[in-house]
């Protein structure tokens, strides 16, 4: 259900009293992936529980039946005061997420926002984020960041690291999207220096590096994630690439031949196939 799991990484920190993670669409092949991976990740773990009448949660009862998740979260919703309205906004906009009308999560979303206490700032961040994700998955990158700004400065008003590198990891996305390429590169820059654990960021950063053609930052940024996710398949396949770019066909061969080795069945598996049958034989092998 994938514009349901595009939430899943923020949902897994909005439980009980609310208050890290990724989401979205983008144009690149290789981000779609990671993030795929994380929301696995989130949703593997302990998820939001929001008050509903199915024991399950709203992330069960949207699984379960989204279209009248959808009609008993707008009832709720259409009778709800005060902070009731941001739990009832929440799951309507996960349920509307998964119907795919992305633009009524979005109201949604920021409906449950605007319900947060003023200096509730983690979960104005947060539900302002989902708000800016909806609005990427409708492919409004531009309306997107008019949202992921003020989550942005919610989240910096908070000690909360990862989630200051989600939103920045967010903006980067929508900055991409409309080919604001340097502004994107600020942003990453915002996530590594929050969370510079988080391979993704670097990940990102290369992948983003490599499309600007500066394949030295590409080469320093792909070298730490894989530092970081040595056995992440993603990192192996941007890594060949990378190094492919920079004439390194052999450093390019081993990137993608381990690829295959750790994640046989993966995507990127398939395509580092592809990337190796383009390359021909090895000359150098015996």
């Amino acid at each position: 259900m994938p514009s349901l799991t595009f939430l899943l990484p923020v949902l897994a920190q909005l439980g009980g009293g609310i208050g890290t993670a990724p989401a979205s669409s983008l144009p690149l092949e290789i981000i779609e992936k990671k993030e795929d991976e994380a929301r696995r990740a989130a949703a593997a773990g302990p998820g939001y529980t929001a008050p509903t009448s199915n024991p399950g949660g709203c992330i069960g009862a949207v699984e379960a039946d989204p279209e009248r998740s959808a009609r008993l979260a707008q009832e709720a919703l259409d009778q709800a005061v005060g902070r009731e309205k941001l739990r009832a906004g929440l799951c309507l906009g996960i349920a509307l997420s998964d119907l795919g009308q992305f633009d009524e999560a979005r109201d949604a979303f920021v409906t449950a926002r605007d319900a947060a206490e003023s200096d509730d700032h983690a979960s104005r961040a947060r539900l302002g984020a989902m708000a800016g994700n909806a609005q990427l998955a409708s492919g409004d990158a531009a309306r997107a960041l008019l949202l992921l700004g003020p989550a942005a400065g919610e989240s910096k008003l908070t000690e909360d690291k990862a989630l200051q590198a989600s939103i920045a990891l967010d903006r980067a996305r929508a900055l991409v999207a409309l080919d604001q390429g340097d502004e994107a590169a600020k942003a990453l820059a915002e996530a590594r220096e929050a969370a510079p654990e988080d391979a993704q960021a670097w990940l990102l950063s290369a992948t983003l590096s490599r499309r600007q053609d500066k394949l030295i930052e590409a080469q320093s940024q792909i070298d730490k994630a894989a530092q970081l996710a040595p056995r992440d398949p993603a990192v192996g396949l941007e890594a060949g690439v990378i190094a492919m770019l920079s004439d390194n066909e052999e450093a390019a061969r081993r990137s993608w031949n381990s690829v295959i080795a750790v994640a046989p069945e993966s995507p990127e598996a398939g395509v580092a196939r592809g990337y190796i049958a383009q390359l021909g034989a090895d000359a150098s092998a015996p």
